[in-house]
C-alpha cells in the first residue's frame, strides 16, 4: 500500500478532499489552494512557487478516486482488526486489562493470579490510548523533520536546475563573445567552455551527491514514519504487543539538523564571464577593454538585475523569484563586486544617476546578507537631491556638492586605511575615510534607480600604464593614474 502522506494535500496535511492539479504537476485540496491564494498577490503553486495560469485549476479526478480507495481501505483494516479479539494464552479468556507492570495486555483471572499480585491494571482501550498518545509525540518530531527534508529537496532540486540554466545562459554569453574576436581565438574560446562545463559537472555532481544523501535520508525516515503509522493503526492488543518495539524504532531513528545548501553552490559566473577580453588581449589589444570590478548576480537582491557583461546594475522594481543562497542580500538593494581587496590600491569609477537613491562603496565580508546591517561599510550616498559619506556607528557627514555627480571615482588604499571618493569629471575630492582595515572588502553598488549604474571600463593601453607605475611608485608618493574613459 502507498504511503498515507502521498494522499495528503501539502498545504493542510490531511487526506485529498476535492484535489485540484495545477500545472507544474503538484495538487492541493480546492478549499486550502484557494484560501492559499486568498493571502497571495500571485497565483503561484505552494510547493514549487511556479505561477499558474489557471485561477480555477481543473479537478484531479484520478488522485481523487484514488484518496476515496484508500479511505475505504483503512477503514476496512479499523474494523477488521477492531474484530480481532485476542484471547489469554493461559486462561482462554478475553484480554480487556493491561498490566502496568509487566507491560501486557492480560485477562480477569490473571489479574487475580500469584503472577500479577500487588500489580496496577488499567481497561485495555485507555492503556492503549494513552501509549498511542505518546507515541504520536515521539512521531511527530520525525514527521515534522521528514517535512522539512522534503521541502529542502525541492529547494535543492530547484538549485540543480538554476545551475544548469546559469551554465546554458553563461556558455551563450561566452559563445557570443568569442564570436567578435574572429577564429583565430577558437581554441581560447574552446579552453574556456571546458572550463565552465568543468564545472558546472563539478557542481551538478556535488548537487546530484546531496540530492542523493538527502533522499536516502528521506527514504529511512519514511519507512520509520509508515511503519509506525501501520502499527498506530491497528487494533488495541496488537498494538500494545508492539508497543516498545515501535517506540525503540522511533526513538532509534536520530533527528540529524537541518540540511544547508551552504556557499558555492551556485556557478561562479564572475569567474567565467568577468575581464572576458581583458584576459586575452595579447592577442586583440586594440579592441579590449578591462572592467576593474566585476559584479558578482549571486549576491544581487532579488529585484536588481545584473547586465550581462556584469558590470552594471539597475533595480526592476519588482523581485523576482530568485535561489536564496547565502550569499545574496535580502534586505538591501545591494550587489557586490566579485573580488575582494584585503592590501594594495584599487580604483574604479562608478556611472551614477542624479534622479533616484544609489550608494556606491566598500563593504566588509563578514557583513550579514540578511537583516539589519549596523557595521562594517563605507559609502557616498544619494537621496532627495542630497550627498552623504556614511559608515553606521563611525562618520554620518553631509557633504556639500557643486554640481550633480555623473561619474564617481572609488580609490581605495587598504594599507593606509584611506577610502577616497571624487569626482570623475572635475577631479575633485569629496570626501575621504580614514579607518584601520582589518577584513577583506568588497566594492558594491546600492540602488532604487531603473536606470542603470554602470562599472566604467579601462582602456588596455591606460591599464598598462597604471601598472607600470605601480611597480615603480616610490613608497610615500600620492601618486595616481587616471584612466581615460571610452
Amino acid at each position: 500500500m502507498s504511503l498515507q502522506m502521498d494522499f495528503c494535500c501539502p498545504i493542510c496535511h490531511d487526506i485529498f478532499k476535492d484535489p485540484v492539479l495545477l500545472s507544474c504537476s503538484h495538487s492541493f485540496c480546492k478549499d486550502c489552494l484557494q484560501s492559499w491564494w486568498a493571502e497571495k498577490t500571485i497565483h503561484e503553486c505552494p510547493v514549487c512557487k511556479r505561477r499558474s495560469s489557471r485561477s480555477d485549476p481543473p479537478s484531479n479526478l484520478a488522485l481523487k478516486n484514488l484518496c476515496e480507495a484508500f479511505l475505504q481501505e483503512l477503514s476496512l483494516e479499523e474494523k477488521a482488526a477492531a474484530r480481532s479479539e485476542a484471547l489469554c494464552s493461559l486462561h482462554s479468556e478475553k484480554l480487556k486489562l493491561f498490566c502496568l507492570d509487566h507491560q501486557q495486555p492480560v485477562c480477569v483471572v490473571c489479574r487475580d493470579s500469584r503472577t500479577h499480585t500487588n500489580h496496577r491494571f488499567r481497561p485495555l482501550d485507555e492503556a492503549a490510548q494513552d501509549y498511542k498518545e505518546e507515541l504520536r509525540k515521539s512521531l511527530k518530531p520525525l514527521q515534522d523533520k521528514l517535512e522539512t527534508f522534503n521541502q529542502v529537496k525541492v529547494n535543492w532540486d530547484q538549485t540543480a536546475e538554476h545551475v544548469k540554466v546559469q551554465a546554458q545562459n553563461t556558455e551563450k554569453q561566452i559563445k557570443d563573445e568569442f564570436k567578435k574576436l574572429h577564429q583565430f581565438l577558437l581554441e581560447e574560446e574552446e579552453a574556456r567552455i571546458t572550463a565552465l562545463r568543468d564545472e558546472e559537472a563539478q557542481k551538478s555532481g556535488m548537487m546530484k551527491q546531496r540530492i542523493v544523501a538527502l533522499s536516502k535520508e528521506i527514504a529511512v525516515l519514511s519507512d520509520t514514519v509508515r511503519a509506525t503509522e501501520k502499527e498506530l493503526r491497528a487494533g488495541s492488543v496488537l498494538f500494545l504487543q508492539s508497543y516498545k518495539t515501535a517506540v525503540k524504532r522511533v526513538q532509534k531513528q536520530p533527528l540529524l539538523d537541518d540540511p544547508q545548501l551552504g556557499k558555492g553552490a551556485l556557478l561562479d559566473v564572475a569567474k567565467h564571464l568577468g575581464n572576458l577580453t581583458y584576459n586575452i588581449w595579447n592577442k586583440m589589444k586594440d579592441m579590449v577593454t578591462y572592467s576593474p570590478v566585476i559584479l558578482d548576480p549571486n549576491t544581487a537582491k532579488s529585484s536588481l538585475f545584473v547586465s550581462e557583461d556584469l558590470t552594471s546594475v539597475r533595480n526592476t522594481g519588482r523581485d523576482t523569484q530568485l535561489l536564496k543562497n547565502p550569499e545574496r542580500f535580502e534586505d538591501y538593494f545591494t550587489v557586490l563586486g566579485s573580488e575582494g581587496f584585503n592590501s594594495g590600491t584599487h580604483c574604479w569609477d562608478v556611472e551614477v544617476r542624479d534622479n533616484a537613491n544609489w550608494a556606491v562603496g566598500v563593504i566588509a565580508e563578514y557583513v550579514p546578507r540578511k537583516g539589519e546591517i549596523l557595521a562594517g561599510y563605507w559609502e557616498i550616498w544619494f537621496r532627495d537631491d542630497k550627498y552623504k559619506a556614511y559608515s553606521p556607528s563611525l562618520t554620518d557627514k553631509a557633504l556639500s556638492v557643486r554640481n550633480p555627480i555623473r561619474r564617481i571615482r572609488v580609490h581605495l588604499d587598504w594599507n593606509r586605511g584611506k577610502l577616497s571618493f571624487s569626482d570623475s569629471d572635475t577631479k575633485t575630492n569629496i570626501y575621504t575615510f580614514s579607518h584601520t582595515f582589518s577584513e577583506r572588502l568588497f566594492p558594491f553598488i546600492n540602488t532604487l534607480n531603473t536606470m542603470p549604474l554602470r562599472i566604467l571600463p579601462m582602456k588596455m593601453f591606460m591599464l598598462v600604464i597604471r601598472m607600470i607605475v605601480r611597480w615603480f611608485l616610490i613608497p610615500g608618493n600620492e601618486i595616481i593614474v587616471l584612466a581615460h574613459k571610452p
